[in-house]
């Protein structure tokens, strides 16, 4: 969808907004050889229902660890992580992972790829026909209904990263955790598939995490960005991003706001109190 077409949407949340995702005073430790690095320490953060938190910050400073957390794939040191105020222990379908890579599968078809996250799903279980039908609805939700017979490898990439998408969307999971999932593509795919992901978090509400370390994507996509320090790994700022959906990354007020995220990660001061704009 034309980001020019899309309704205009004011982000933020409604004070009435339940806390969905919840991490407490987080540590994640890894055991080397030579001594324990430490990846995380005490990181707290809310996610409300229906928002998207952006977590930025450079390479290294553990957001994706966060991300793997959140998803069950590590466990954390110490603190802990909730999920409508159940304890996070192990993977769940209530928490999916679009990951950097698209990780279709190559002997399946586009809609089957789609499909496959449904096999196990109520009530979709032993209802090939309703998987079919839910399948389609999410390839028309990323405009691509009329490839659901093609292969995988005839797709483009940003087609790729869409199927990928419309997979993880398949099970409603209560939680869509985002990997920089486009950092090989081009600017112009980049940028369409920006609008079309903003399109998707307006329609469906979705609650979603995700990770980048490029500043525009992070004021673009996110209601809300969390700038990290480096390793470990802790939350220095916070910053709200008010601006209306649908946004364009190369529009002035992103850029002004990137600008924002940047300066708050490079500054010194590491006991400065979140900002909130």
């Amino acid at each position: 969808m034309d980001a020019s077409s899309a309704p205009t949407v004011v982000p933020g949340q409604p004070a009435s907004a339940p806390v969905k995702l919840r991490l407490r005073d987080v540590t994640k430790s890894f055991d080397h050889s030579v001594q324990p690095v430490v990846a995380l320490q005490a990181v707290s953060l809310e996610v409300s229902e229906g928002e998207c938190v952006v977590l930025f910050g450079p390479s290294g400073c553990g957001k994706s660890t966060v991300l793997n957390l959140i998803a069950g794939f590590e466990t954390a040191t110490s603190g802990e992580i909730t999920l409508d105020g159940q304890p996070v222990r192990e993977p769940g379908s209530d928490r999916l992972m679009l990951f950097q890579e698209h990780a279709l599968f190559p002997w399946l078809n586009v809609i089957d790829n789609v499909m496959y996250g449904l096999r196990w799903q109520r009530p979709y279980r032993f209802r090939l026909r309703a998987r079919r039908r839910k399948a389609m609805e999410l390839l028309k939700l990323v405009h691509l209904e009329e490839f659901a017979g093609s292969a995988v490898h005839e797709l483009s990439g940003g087609m790729k990263q869409r199927v990928a998408l419309a997979r993880a969307l398949a099970p409603d999971p209560k939680v869509l955790l985002i990997d920089e999932p486009f950092p090989a593509l081009d600017a112009l795919v980049r940028a369409k598939l920006y609008g079309e992901l903003q399109e998707i978090l307006v329609r469906t509400r979705k609650t979603i995490v995700a990770v980048t370390h490029d500043p525009r994507e992070a004021a673009c996509l996110g209601d809300r960005v969390l700038v990290f320090t480096g390793r470990p790994g802790r939350i220095k700022g916070e910053i709200k991003i008010g601006l209306p959906r649908p946004r364009d990354i190369n529009d002035s007020s992103v850029g002004e706001h990137a600008r924002r995220i940047n300066a708050q990660l490079e500054s010194d001061d590491e006991k400065e109190p979140r900002e909130k704009a």
